[in-house]
């Protein structure tokens, strides 16, 4: 597992000499064994660690989870940095907990002073988020799902278990006799997550194709290196404000590049564009080539696009 990691870690640049990292640990096995390849592979390049733990509070023995962790970063002889909050449990609680845990981990990069943390996902997590993005409907940008480096509000992200399989980290947990912490609703089928890992992958393997997780890890990394490149080619293009668009350019742009210049605008004023459909884009469109002066379309986090006499300008309104 360490050589997958190193080979992952040098493919996509996510380690440098010195680098300080934030960790993200909940003390599940991904996470548990993230910290102990990281340690390991720190002793070559003088990695400087900080173990960052949040405790959601959704379950009965998340104060469990977070003794674990203490107690995993004294035996390691790391800096930890925990933190507990209270997840609103209206609308999406998976879309708040992760807000929480972002903000906490941001927070802590801050005080730890770096700008790089890493998650624990791995490749079965890849094909889980391909297969749940096709079933609620994506176009490319959705089908890179897990970048192994992304960057958020300042920091880098990074995924060094992006290429492992959930069986190696298992494997390579019980040789170390690690035991982990185990959250038991994710045998449970609450989440749209959980019962395509649970019920359809499991199908699929058996029934289709026995290498479909690597098959899906394989799409979202191809898929990611195509829309890196249609990224590229519309920060060459240039449109003068991310938020004030030409239409007259925008109508004789190729609606791939028309398209992103439409997510690259969201993305700018929420800062990701979560919750934005093929719908929304479509939308967008009719709204430029079809509609009057002045109209309006009205998208997610409160976010609208405003027809004016040249341009087509995004706004959003204040939180």
């Amino acid at each position: 597992m360490l050589k997958k990691v190193k080979n992952t870690a040098d493919k996509f640049r996510l380690l440098k000499k010195n680098d300080r990292i934030v960790v993200g640990v909940s003390g599940g096995p991904d996470s548990t064994a993230l910290l102990y390849a990281l340690r390991s592979l720190g002793k070559r390049l003088k990695l400087k660690l900080l173990v960052a733990h949040l405790d959601h509070g959704l379950r009965k023995d998340s104060a469990q989870d977070a003794r674990f962790v203490r107690d995993l970063a004294l035996k390691l002889r790391l800096p930890l940095i925990s933190g507990k909050t209270l997840v609103k449990k209206s609308g999406s609680m998976e879309e708040s907990a992760r807000k929480a845990r972002f903000d906490f981990l941001l927070k802590a990069a801050k005080k730890f002073k770096t700008d790089k943390i890493a998650l624990g996902h791995n490749l079965d997590d890849q094909a889980e988020t391909v297969l749940m993005r096709i079933l609620r409907g994506t176009g490319l940008n959705g089908l890179n799902a897990i970048l192994p480096k992304r960057a958020i509000l300042g920091c880098e992200i990074i995924r060094p278990l992006i290429e492992v399989k959930r069986k190696e980290i298992e494997a390579y947990l019980k040789r170390n006799k690690v035991v982990p912490r185990r959250d038991l609703t994710n045998a449970q089928d609450i989440y749209l997550r959980n019962k395509i890992r649970n019920r359809l992958l499991p199908l699929l393997e058996k029934d289709y194709n026995v290498n479909i997780k690597s098959i899906l890890a394989n799409l979202a990394e191809s898929s990611g290196v195509d829309y890196e490149y249609l990224d590229i080619a519309a920060c060459r293009a240039g449109r003068g404000s991310a938020t004030r668009l030409n239409m007259v350019r925008l109508k004789k742009d190729h609606p791939a590049l028309r398209r992103l210049l439409f997510r690259r605008a969201i993305k700018h004023l929420q800062g990701d564009t979560r919750r934005i459909t093929f719908q929304h884009i479509k939308e967008i469109e009719d709204l430029l080539f079809s509609r009057p002066v002045n109209s309006v379309v009205n998208l997610p986090k409160g976010v609208s696009v405003s027809k004016r006499k040249s341009r087509l300008i995004f706004s959003r309104k204040s939180q």
